[in-house]
């Protein structure tokens, strides 16, 4: 893999800009969440996919459809339901007739993941088979039926959201599918000017669409760039012992010890250093600080770690807990 001094200062200056041009265009249509635009990018340009979690009405749905707007990809949206079956997601096969030999044979009509953005809309609402349905379209971009393996389209985004409110006939995302997705982003309620923007803007001519900022080919060098950041032996380390400290048998950390029943594998130190090479390339460095790790620290691994009864009954939030571990965990 060639490393990021491989790459042009032009090539560099170029891409970095049109991640900011796709900012601005996302966040014309999308009033404040400016955090969350980009987490939202950071994940999109790290080639992960994104668990977006907020009650309804914040605009999420908004959200991922001006990013598939504002890099010209293909958009589509499913809603999940407790009635949702798996081939309507990733497909089924029809009997055709042919016209001239009358022979019938079955083709494959490809469902809704055959796409580049896919918003998965409430998906703890469908069933385990259903949600299982979307695991290996997640992970390994095909989609296997019958026998027969069909790739998916490139770049291939995946932006599931969750109600937090509502948990009745809810059906909670398996650990397994959770640690597919390379960040969790929590979107809050808009500030009172924000709101009452939002208000104005969509009672009177309603919000226009995002502006064409960035093309699929410049998306994917982005993406490959992303992967030639460069990171120190130092940060590695650092960025490996916060996940390995993430489990309580083993941790130095008294908060992890007694609030967290279950750590992090493997695959969130991988999404750690990918998210935080994505984190330096929008803020314009060509290597991963200790503040890149530090910030993508809660949405990496939110989702990743368990808390246990006592933390639950005691009411401590998954954030205070991080924090508590990223203030335990030192550089050498």
């Amino acid at each position: 893999m060639a490393e990021a001094s491989a790459w042009t200062e032009n090539e560099i200056a170029d891409l970095t800009a049109k991640v900011d041009a796709l900012k601005a265009s996302m966040g014309r249509v999308i009033i404040g969440q400016r955090d969350v635009i980009d987490l939202l990018v950071t994940c999109l340009l790290g080639g992960g996919h994104a668990l977006v979690e907020g009650v309804p009405g914040l605009g999420k749905t908004l959200l991922v459809k001006s990013l598939a707007q504002a890099t010209d990809m293909q958009f589509r949206r499913v809603q999940f339901t407790p009635d949702l079956m798996p081939s309507d997601i990733v497909g089924t096969e029809i009997l055709e007739e042919d016209q001239t030999t009358r022979q019938r044979v079955f083709r494959f009509q490809p469902g809704p993941v055959f796409t580049q953005v896919l918003l998965a809309d409430e998906i703890n609402r469908a069933p385990p088979k259903t949600q299982s349905a979307l695991l290996e379209a997640m992970q390994e971009r095909s989609v296997t039926f019958a026998g027969q393996t069909h790739k998916l389209p490139k770049p291939f985004f995946v932006l599931a959201t969750q109600n937090p409110i509502e948990q009745a006939g809810t059906y909670p995302l398996p650990e397994a599918q959770l640690d597919r997705f390379l960040l969790r982003i929590d979107v809050g309620y808009p500030t009172e000017d924000e709101e009452m923007m939002m208000v104005g803007a969509t009672t009177h001519a309603g919000l226009r669409d995002a502006d064409p900022a960035m093309d699929l080919e410049t998306l994917l060098r982005l993406q490959l760039l992303v992967r030639d950041i460069e990171i120190s032996d130092a940060m590695l380390r650092y960025a490996t012992r916060l996940v390995r400290a993430t489990r309580p048998a083993d941790s130095p950390v008294d908060a992890i010890r007694k609030h967290i029943g279950w750590g992090a594998g493997p695959r969130a130190g991988q999404a750690l250093v990918l998210a935080s090479k994505a984190r330096a390339l929008m803020h314009g460095r060509l290597a991963v600080t200790r503040d890149d790790i530090k910030a993508m620290l809660l949405p990496v691994l939110a989702h990743r770690v368990l808390r246990n009864f006592e933390a639950e009954a005691d009411g401590v939030a998954i954030a205070d807990i991080l924090a508590a571990l990223h203030a335990g965990i030192r550089t050498e």
